[in-house]
């Protein structure tokens, strides 16, 4: 069984949410393909403050902090493909996705101990925009980031988005997202990670 996860890094449960759940409900047609959306809104989750403790320790996950990050720290590992949507605060993403991020610091013990543990893993972004062209391409680039920095090999959203999906929603929340072209990218990136994240999780014997 291939495991997708999303992970919704709005703080509202809006846009970013509809938008990911489109793309999951794609990905989930996919035989074979189970999928799981956990969204950080309402998450306490304290930032890294870089103290090494966790290669110290020699651990996966961080051993300062006990707060909502521990489930979280499974749920990524044990996934074959992962998601992450967020909205564009600041032409960047949202603070709970920086926490989010930061608290990876342990996964460089995996990498030096397991080389081939994350390449196998497929990652994808999608951002929401309060404008047409609001920042969405930068947020979406700094998740790449992210996955390139765990060695996580990137799926794009293939010829209607050549980095992730980027989509468009009014910035103050004042009506539903109205975005279909949007909303159909976004199907097609779940198709698209369900598919490749497939693929990869059969090499894991090799």
């Amino acid at each position: 069984m291939t495991k997708i996860l999303g992970i919704c890094a709005s703080p509202r449960k809006k846009s970013s949410y509809t938008a990911l759940v489109a793309a999951m409900e794609s990905a989930a047609q996919i035989q074979g393909v189970e999928t799981e959306l956990v969204e950080l809104k309402g998450k306490k989750i304290a930032p890294c403050i870089h103290c090494n403790k966790c290669l110290k320790d020699k651990a996966d996950r961080c051993t300062v902090y006990e707060d909502d990050m521990a489930p979280l720290y499974d749920k990524f590992y044990e996934a074959d493909g992962i998601l992450i949507i967020s909205p564009v605060y600041d032409m960047n993403y949202t603070p709970q996705l920086a926490a989010f991020f930061s608290r990876f610091r342990s996964s460089w013990s995996i990498g030096m101990t397991r080389p081939d543990f994350f390449i196998r893993k497929a990652g994808a972004a999608m951002s929401v925009g309060g404008t047409r062209n609001g920042g969405q391409e930068a947020v979406i680039q700094s998740i790449h980031n992210f996955y390139h920095t765990q060695g996580i090999t990137v799926c794009n959203s293939g010829g209607a988005g050549y980095a992730g999906t980027s989509l468009w929603s009014p910035g103050d929340g004042s009506t539903t997202m109205d975005d279909p072209f949007g909303l159909d990218n976004a199907k097609g990136l779940g198709t698209r990670l369900a598919k490749t994240a497939t693929w990869l999780s059969q090499g894991k014997s090799l």
